[in-house]
């Protein structure tokens, strides 16, 4: 069987940083209590002028030149978003457009913050099946324009920007297993409620700020601490080792006491746990592909690691991708 994985990586997040002291001046909110609560200090704020194609594109263009592909190679691009420009067309149309892969297909995938995961389990599927040589996989965020920076439970989050990865058959490494899963009656525990068919935009859905996140923290750290256990088991066994055989796990960066709660559950040292969450936030799909260039561009992922991503996010939703490093 055919072997996928990783060619190219490439990443982007926007210049402007909003600091927790910045917030203190908007919400009733200190520095040492959203570190102490999240473990966050800084996050990215894209321009006025842009939007999440806009960084995608930018991410994407990396991971081509890193991979040494022009964007004509790309027969696929699949974007994983939960702030995509609008509802349709996708996102990946657009960026497709904005880069130029004038022979790629292109389609979104919206999972909350697993959607990387999941955009990278299906790339995988394509190129083992022989139906595509070269996908383009990104994961795209401008949380910014549907977080309430009102609400002080829910801004001091959030952040913007993107990351992406070319995903073509190998000959050693690749993709080991990929395990994903999904619960629909936690759904509302991690919502944007209007702009759908459900509530379609009117003056009463702006007016009670239905357009932005709603979250239920309590009852989503307590999911997310089980799931990021039991997606990171599932993958590992899948692939017939086990979490002594991970070098690096890249998490989602959502809170850095969900994260704790997680490796101390699987017995994982956490030197090596792959984090940025302090200076980026949670920037959903996002999250994982700019954590994992980050540590490759710092020489701390070599050829040959074991390193497990894992996610979770709304929908409710989980999953994992185990592979072997095989960029030099």
């Amino acid at each position: 069987m055919k072997k996928a994985g990783i060619i190219g990586i490439g990443s982007y997040v926007p210049d402007r940083v909003v600091t927790n002291l910045d917030l203190e001046k908007m919400v009733d909110t200190t520095d040492e209590w959203i570190k102490t609560r999240t473990g966050i200090s800084l996050r990215r704020i894209g321009p006025e002028n842009a939007c999440t194609s806009d960084m995608g594109a930018e991410a994407a263009r990396k991971a081509l030149e890193h991979a040494r592909l022009s964007p004509e190679n790309i027969d696929l691009i699949i974007v994983a978003s939960a702030s995509p420009d609008m509802i349709f067309p996708s996102t990946a149309c657009i960026i497709q457009s904005k880069i130029g892969a004038s022979n790629a297909a292109a389609f979104d995938i919206q999972a909350g913050c697993t959607g990387f995961v999941y955009a990278l389990t299906c790339a995988v599927q394509f190129i083992v099946s022989g139906m595509y040589k070269n996908i383009l996989v990104v994961g795209a965020e401008m949380l910014s324009r549907i977080t309430d920076w009102e609400d002080r439970n829910t801004c001091v989050l959030f952040g913007d920007g993107a990351g992406a990865v070319v995903i073509s058959e190998v000959e050693e490494g690749g993709i080991l297993s990929s395990y994903l899963g999904a619960d629909g009656t936690g759904a509302d525990l991690l919502i944007l409620p209007a702009g759908g068919s459900k509530e379609p935009a009117s003056i009463d859905t702006v007016a009670k700020r239905r357009h932005f996140i709603q979250m239920n923290g309590n009852e989503v750290f307590k999911f997310a601490v089980r799931i990021l256990e039991e997606a990171a088991r599932k993958a590992t066994e899948k692939a017939n080792l086990s979490m002594n055989d991970v070098d690096y796990i890249v998490p989602h960066q959502a809170n850095i006491r969900i994260i704790d709660a997680a490796v101390k559950r699987l017995k994982f040292p956490r030197e090596q746990l792959v984090m940025n969450l302090d200076r980026y936030g949670n920037m959903s799909s996002a999250s994982i592909p700019v954590a994992l260039d980050e540590a490759y561009r710092d020489k701390r992922i070599k050829r040959g690691d074991i390193v497990l991503l894992v996610g979770f996010g709304a929908g409710l939703t989980w999953g994992a991708n185990l592979l072997e490093w095989s960029i030099d």
